[in-house]
């Protein structure tokens, strides 16, 4: 029996997740027999295009999910749940956003790929928010109230119409996961970073696909060969669709400005005559013993990585990773990139071998920013280096050195002009794996 018709029977009595996905064109009153006890609601892909007014009788939701639907607002009565952590509505087709419908408590809204204009003052009221995710809308600007929402650690805006950035946005005390690619303030730096790399371009007829590898939201990782010598290599072809992070073709742009770096990793060469039209990139092929560092984040932890229990390191493991990622993070600062996205889910690491960073999807290049605007958003990944510092440090079976943890305070500082530059992290983590 399909989750409609038992929630219709009255079997999902006492459920505090249910998940609807049948091709629904209006809510569900059964759901209201679960007030008492539902607290995660996904009505993702479906053809709905209103909830109903007194949707704040399932008094303990804390979750909801409506994307792939047919809203052109965002309702109202989602304003009146006083308990959300979490709204999603990602891929409908709202314009407008009123004031009431954003309830103070969230923490976590997602309303990417929509055709949003504005967003209300009423924003800068949500001062719990950490997760803010924009990307793929029509916005010129960010309301000025937001500049209160001292919580914000993740924001994501790219593929919008922003002409500028505003000023107050590098100033926020806990901002470490930015992306702003794709709007016309730095459309000319991408498409002039394509144009003036040397990167090689490969025929899709020299390159044999293997074994997925992985998948994100902008594309598919393949095992791959290349040429006659049959080269092992990864391949990334991109779905084209707007992803969270923003247009595959920014993604392209960074990884190809990246360059080579031996612990990034970046794109090697370009794919040219796929079948299907098809973009890609041909990337190094990491040794397989290498492995993801952790999980992305839950639901429940929001903004920061998920670790497996088992995870545990020597303090000189630890350093290690430190190390080559502070490397690769001054080598794409270096170059004008900002990565975006530095978390432990996009770093593969191994005991012996250290950390490899990858995963373009949020990046963006600097090159329309002044010398100040650029140190100033760079600040904010020497917090979201901060934050990996921590957990590395949380999980070493030794003490570290003491001066790693008095690094990962300075990066961690409210004040973001008061934060190392990564080229200042690295000296001092070379430092201290030198010790005695």
């Amino acid at each position: 029996m399909d989750t409609l018709a038992q929630l219709r029977a009255g079997r999902l009595a006492g459920a505090t997740r249910i998940d609807l996905s049948c091709g629904l064109t209006e809510f569900p009153r059964e759901v209201f027999d679960l007030a008492d006890s539902l607290e995660v609601l996904n009505l993702s892909g479906n053809a709905l295009d209103a909830l109903p007014d007194d949707l704040h009788r399932l008094r303990r939701l804390r979750v909801l999910f409506c994307s792939d639907n047919r809203f052109t607002t965002l309702p109202e009565s989602i304003g009146r749940c006083h308990g959300l952590d979490i709204v999603g509505f990602k891929a409908n087709r709202i314009s407008s956003v009123p004031a009431a419908a954003l309830p103070p408590s969230l923490r976590w809204l997602i309303l990417t790929d929509n055709a949003i204009e504005e967003l209300p003052d009423s924003l800068g009221a949500c001062t719990r928010m950490q997760k803010l995710m924009l990307a793929g809308n029509r916005l010129h600007a960010l309301p000025a109230s937001m500049a209160a929402l001292r919580q914000l650690e993740l924001l994501r805006i790219s593929a919008n119409r922003f002409e500028a950035l505003p000023e107050w946005l590098p100033s926020l005390p806990r901002l470490s996961w930015l992306a702003c690619a794709g709007n016309p303030f730095d459309t000319q730096a991408e498409d002039a970073a394509i144009v003036a790399q040397s990167v090689p371009h490969v025929d899709w007829s020299e390159l044999t696909l293997g074994e997925k590898l992985g998948e994100g939201a902008s594309g598919v990782i393949h095992g791959a060969t290349l040429g006659a010598a049959a080269q092992p290599v990864a391949v990334k072809l991109f779905k084209g669709a707007v992803t969270s992070d923003g247009w595959p073709h920014s993604e392209m742009a960074a990884s190809i400005a990246a360059g080579a770096h031996p612990t990034l990793i970046a794109a090697q060469s370009r794919i040219d005559g796929h079948p299907e039209g098809t973009e890609g990139l041909v990337m190094a092929l990491v040794d397989p013993a290498f492995a993801m560092l952790a999980g992305p984040p839950s639901l429940a932890s929001c903004t920061r990585d998920v670790y497996a229990d088992e995870a545990r390191w020597t303090s000189g493991t630890a350093l290690r990773i430190a190390r080559d990622i502070a490397s690769a993070m001054r080598h794409l600062h270096t170059r004008g990139i900002l990565h975006g996205d530095l978390y432990a889910h996009n770093i593969l690491w191994h005991a012996q071998g250290g950390g490899r960073l990858g995963d373009f999807g949020a990046a963006w290049l600097t090159g329309s920013l002044d010398a100040a605007q650029a140190r100033a958003f760079q600040a904010l990944e020497v917090r979201a280096f901060g934050c990996l510092l921590e957990e590395l440090l949380e999980r070493c079976t030794d003490a570290a050195p003491a001066s790693v943890a008095v690094l990962k305070d300075r990066c961690l500082h409210p004040a973001p002009a008061m934060r190392p530059t990564f080229a200042e992290a690295l000296s001092l983590l070379q430092q201290a794996s030198s010790a005695p």
